[in-house]
C-alpha cells in the first residue's frame, strides 16, 4: 500500500477514488505513567513513556486506516493527515486519515 501526504504520486495516476479513510485509536496513560511524567515535569525535559505511547499509537492508527483502505478496494492513500486529542484526564485520542484512491503505474 502506498501511502503518501501528497495530492498525487509521482510515476502514478489516480484511476479510481474509493473515498475517504481512517484508523483511529485511544489509549489510556495509566497511574504508572502519570506519576512518573509529574516527577519529570517538575525538573524538564522529555517523557520518554508519553513519547514511546504516542509513537506506537500513531502506528497503530495508521495501520488500522490502511486496513480500511484494502478492504475498500484501494492499493494507495494520498494525502495522510494525523490529528490528536484528549478524551478525559488520562485518555490520548490519535486519528490517521486520508483519501483511498486506486492507482495504476504511467
Amino acid at each position: 500500500m502506498l501511502v503518501v501526504t501528497t495530492e498525487n504520486i509521482q510515476g502514478y495516476k489516480v484511476v479510481e477514488v474509493k473515498g475517504p479513510v481512517f484508523g483511529l485509536i485511544v489509549r489510556s496513560r495509566g497511574l504508572g505513567g502519570d506519576i512518573a511524567a509529574g516527577l519529570k515535569s517538575l525538573v524538564g525535559g522529555e517523557i520518554k513513556q508519553y513519547t514511546a505511547m504516542l509513537e506506537d499509537s500513531r502506528k497503530e492508527a495508521m495501520d488500522r486506516m490502511i486496513k480500511n483502505a484494502n478492504q475498500m478496494g484501494a492499493n494507495a492513500i494520498v494525502m495522510l493527515r494525523y490529528d490528536s486529542g484528549e478524551i478525559g484526564k488520562n485518555m490520548s485520542e490519535i486519528v490517521a486519515y486520508g483519501t483511498a484512491v486506486v492507482t495504476e503505474k504511467m
